[in-house]
């Protein structure tokens, strides 16, 4: 891969056997891409597992428990239903539980971050994602966010994100707007407890000011980066990092992938209901 900034390659992707440079290009800009984990078969496994999850919640066959409430709507009002989020997918679907599992992700985000615990059980856990662009969709596009700010009053940081892609992501579909480096800015984050012996922090701030201000929406930020990912890729982000949800140019067509995190802090930290601050424009 050349150096990052060239136009004739994708950025901060990397094979399976890459860790060590994903860990370097993660640490400077906030992100990385695993591609390669898994053979075409196995993600399609996965797709039609999560499929029929997708299915069920919407026909009712699924627990309440995992259909989102209150800040997003279930629904696009479409004659049939589309359920744009499954909660807690990795207790009704074990392919998504041993694909958050997998050794090279979880080796990785330890390298990271340090320990850490999957958040599976409490808040939304381990999320079916399905944006689509229709104006009557529940999920579409988020506005510039980090993942902090939807518990900065919580101690389980740091944390990094872990997306896995069903579908490969275009301007058709939608894409991540990311802005590498802005994990390293000074955040006023949250104490956290003593570490265990051996805990590191790697991915420690810079405590730089933010050059410029997060805009409230969806506005255009210097130097922020179109993210694309294939089906089948892992993309792993920090929790501090600025990034966006574009939404996109196609109703047809929607962007499927599995969202989880995993955390450093206190792990009751993530059971706590009520502790999602939604801060991010819709």
């Amino acid at each position: 891969m050349s150096s990052y900034g060239s136009l004739d390659v994708e950025v901060g992707v990397f094979g399976p056997t890459e860790t060590d440079r994903a860990k370097d290009f993660y640490l400077e800009h906030g992100f990385a891409v695993i591609r390669g984990l898994w053979s075409e078969e196995y993600v399609g496994r996965l797709d039609a597992a999560c499929g029929r999850a997708q299915a069920d919640l919407a026909a009712g066959r699924l627990d309440e428990r995992h259909r989102s409430r209150e800040s997003f709507d279930p629904t696009d009002g479409s004659a049939t239903p589309t359920v744009h989020y499954v909660l807690h997918v990795s207790e009704v679907v074990d392919q998504v539980r041993e694909s958050f599992h997998e050794p090279t992700v979880s080796g990785l985000v330890t390298d990271l971050i340090g320990p850490n615990w999957l958040l599976e059980g409490g808040l939304f856990g381990v999320v079916f994602q399905d944006a689509r662009s229709d104006e009557k969709s529940g999920y579409s596009r988020i506005g510039w966010h980090s993942d902090w700010q939807g518990g900065p009053h919580l101690d389980r940081w740091p944390a990094t994100a872990i997306t896995v892609h069903l579908d490969a992501t275009s301007p058709a579909n939608g894409f991540l707007r990311v802005l590498p480096g802005s994990h390293l800015w000074a955040t006023p984050a949250p104490p956290v407890p003593e570490r265990p012996a051996g805990w590191h922090d790697t991915g420690g701030r810079t405590g730089q000011a933010p050059p410029v201000e997060m805009p409230d929406a969806f506005q255009a930020v210097p130097g922020e980066l179109a993210l694309y990912c294939r089906r089948g890729d892992v993309l792993l982000h920090d929790c501090y990092l600025w990034h966006a949800a574009a939404r996109g140019t196609d109703d047809t067509r929607g962007r499927r992938h599995l969202r989880g995190s995993r955390y450093t802090g206190r792990e009751e930290q993530g059971v706590v209901p009520g502790q999602f601050v939604k801060n991010a424009a819709r």
